[in-house]
């Protein structure tokens, strides 16, 4: 979860995901390009999702609001 709310921080603050993949996720973007877009990319996406519906699932609920 920390991850998530790192990643979810980073993207409102407009930074790069260079940068974001680097220091939050822990891989090295000149060292393996495509493996950190990726990366970054889709944990970005399960956080917006987590953030924006998921959490729901986490406390036991329905994952869609009725």
């Amino acid at each position: 979860m920390t991850t998530y709310w790192r990643l979810l921080d980073a993207n409102a603050e407009g930074a790069d995901w260079r940068e974001v993949s680097r220091i939050v996720l822990g891989i090295d973007p000149d060292r393996e390009p495509k493996r950190a877009r990726q990366a970054f990319e889709t944990h970005l996406e399960r956080a917006l999702c987590m953030a924006n519906s998921g959490y729901r699932q986490l406390r036991g609920g329905p994952s869609k609001a009725p």
